[in-house]
């Protein structure tokens, strides 16, 4: 009997070939803004790994949205042609569906790549100016954002829609809204970083909505459209599991196919339980609330343990990042522990366990 995460699932008019995910992973390594030889090596790699959708890296809805001067962004046309030209070989290569994640970084920005420090950026590492819901910053260290305005921020509005329709015109199957991870999006829903007293504090989520409803104007009802969203701050006076659920269903109401429930990362000092599927409860109790499709993330790594969550029905689907990092033929090798036979790129089919007696010697 063929595993529930090898089964085909429809979101949104798109059909994904089996439920595994490739998370979107920033690279830290674009060219003020636009992607280079790194992404079309790396995203092309990860195209034919056999993951039933392939999920491009957080890119940035404004130059200044940025995590650090390395993210990609979908601001100009020098932006959208260098992506135009990954995305392009990813399709040489696969025909499983692509999908790309937007977002603002908000206070959060402003930062050093990871291996550099993941610290907010030196006053000799050219920060810039970050802006936020209120001027409070996301940890001890960090600049203190500027408050945006009411006319800021709807104009940031706009700047979502604008990358939206950049990214149908590089000719995407899925767009994900990144409202989780402590970004902007987030930054608006969570009491943790915003204390506004206007209309946008008053309604947490009114910004959030305005985001989601520009986006479902300019996005193709027939292409999938969805949310990472947050299940839980991690600290107290945050935001939990009902809200997200709140948030869900206001965002199904809008006309989103899908979301994809993370969590935590709103402020620099909370402490997550981080062990195997610590996020999946989260994923599991918006699922049981909404009509929504569900996908989940977090320490997931054994097929085993994504079969199980897809095929109780916890979520729909399993996203995976560093899984892929350590091991880009994941699905393969999954495929593998069940029997199944999946295509190959015809130059690798060689490698296959059916074909290379060696599979017994490299995965005992």
């Amino acid at each position: 009997m063929l595993p529930t995460l090898f089964t085909p699932i429809d979101v949104g008019g798109v059909t994904l070939p089996n439920r595994i995910v490739v998370s979107p992973m920033c690279q830290y390594c674009a060219d003020d803004g636009s992607m280079n030889d790194w992404h079309f090596v790396h995203l092309g790699h990860l195209a034919y790994s056999g993951a039933g959708l392939l999920m491009v890296e957080a890119t940035h809805v404004t130059r200044e949205g940025r995590i650090t001067h390395g993210c990609s962004g979908l601001y100009n046309d020098n932006n959208e042609a260098a992506l135009r030209r990954v995305i392009e070989n990813c399709r040489r290569l696969s025909k499983h569906p692509i999908g790309l994640q937007i977002g603002h970084a908000g206070r959060k920005g402003s930062a050093q790549v990871p291996w550099e420090g993941r610290e907010a950026l030196r006053p000799d590492e050219s920060p810039w100016q970050t802006v936020a819901p209120s001027p409070l910053p996301f940890s001890d260290g960090w600049h203190v954002p500027r408050e945006l305005t009411v006319h800021e921020i709807q104009a940031l509005a706009g700047s979502f829609a604008g990358a939206a329709i950049r990214a149908k015109r590089v000719g995407f199957d899925v767009l994900e809204l990144h409202s989780a991870h402590g970004y902007l999006l987030h930054q608006f829903l969570s009491p943790l970083s915003n204390r506004r007293t206007d209309a946008y504090g008053k309604d947490r989520m009114k910004f959030p909505q305005e985001v989601a409803r520009a986006v479902r104007e300019v996005w193709p009802k027939e292409r999938a459209l969805g949310a990472r969203i947050s299940g839980s701050d991690w600290m107290e006076g945050g935001l939990g599991p009902d809200d997200a659920v709140a948030y869900a269903r206001e965002l199904e109401r809008i006309g989103f196919d899908y979301v994809c429930v993370s969590s935590g990362s709103i402020v620099g000092r909370a402490r997550i339980d981080v062990k195997p599927g610590y996020q999946v409860p989260f994923a599991e109790k918006v699922k049981k609330q909404t009509n929504l499709k569900v996908r989940t993330v977090g320490m997931i790594a054994e097929p085993a343990h994504a079969e199980a969550i897809v095929a109780e029905g916890k979520a729909d689907m399993v996203a995976m990042a560093r899984a892929f990092l350590d091991n880009p033929r994941w699905v393969w090798h999954a495929a593998e522990r069940y029997g199944l036979k999946l295509d190959y790129p015809p130059q690798y089919a060689r490698s296959r366990y059916d074909a290379w007696p060696g599979s017994n010697l490299a995965r005992p």
